[in-house]
């Protein structure tokens, strides 16, 4: 196993599980850090959860979990990967605390579509830096986005490749853009299927069939946003819209529904009722 020894997570929320549970499963140890004990309680029944519904579909996990409000005990790890919101000053902070704990590891963000190169402006090291861009939910998922920025070392982008094989995942690597490869797609066709539900032209359900009949896409694009968040989808709207242009511009109806508070599956409804 090429993976180190020992890794971190910072953020135990569905996307930080996600990965400490891959981690796990891979046989890494893993330190998970969260802010305060209750979140920390939390992360670990996320965490155990995952490899409960592992074991069931016998696969077991050879890593040791630790779970922790210090980041000091990412000491010692060779990779830490960072899964905070997509807040720009949350995860600037984040990364600065990691990079102080962890001096020797590679340093990852699993932004979604943040620029791997404006995170990085706040580190001394950033050739250390790269984006480890993973998909919900993490156990199921196959693809992992490594993102290169512009002081990303050669030698991190071949070790992040190889970790992601390690992971039982396929690694696509692209250069630090808005949206990256996958956000950039999956957002531009889920905004065009919210304006043709605002239109009239089809059903949630129907615009959704035309996909996964049509295209052979797993799920369609409006029940997409409803795993993803539909406040998750407007971040990143709102981010691409303001990097690429109007093309990106957020649907009234999407503004409407988060505002309402349908956020999706996590809330019991969105596109879909859940």
């Amino acid at each position: 196993m090429s993976l180190p020894d020992k890794t971190g997570v910072y953020g135990g929320g569905r996307m930080g599980a996600g990965i400490a549970h891959a981690l796990l499963v891979a046989g890494a140890d893993v330190v998970v850090v969260e802010t305060d004990p209750e979140a920390a309680a939390k992360a670990r029944t996320r965490i155990d959860a995952n490899l409960a519904r592992s074991v069931e579909r016998g696969i077991t996990a050879t890593g040791v979990l630790s779970v922790t409000t210090d980041a000091a005990d990412l000491s010692g790890a060779g990779l830490v990967i960072e899964a905070v919101p997509e807040i720009p000053g949350l995860k600037a902070s984040v990364l600065a605390s990691i990079e102080l704990a962890a001096r020797d590891a590679v340093i990852a963000s699993n932004t979604s579509s943040l620029s791997i190169d404006g995170l990085a402006a706040g580190l001394a090291a950033a050739e250390r830096f790269v984006g480890l861009h993973f998909f919900n939910p993490v156990p199921a998922s196959a693809l992992v986005e490594v993102v290169v920025g512009k002081a990303t070392a050669a030698a991190v982008v071949a070790q992040a490749q190889e970790w992601v094989g390690d992971l039982g995942k396929s690694a696509i690597t692209v250069a630090d853009s808005p949206g990256f490869a996958s956000s950039r797609l999956g957002v531009a066709i889920a905004l065009e299927a919210m304006r043709m539900l605002e239109e009239g032209v089809a059903t949630a359900e129907d615009i959704d069939t035309a996909m996964t009949l049509g295209y052979r896409h797993p799920v369609g694009p409006l029940r997409t946003t409803d795993l993803v968040g539909l406040d998750v989808r407007l971040d990143i709207a709102d981010h691409l819209e303001h990097e690429l242009g109007p093309r990106f511009a957020p649907p009234q109806l999407l503004r409407d529904k988060v505002e309402a508070g349908e956020l999706g599956r996590k809330s019991g409804k969105g596109f879909y009722t859940w």
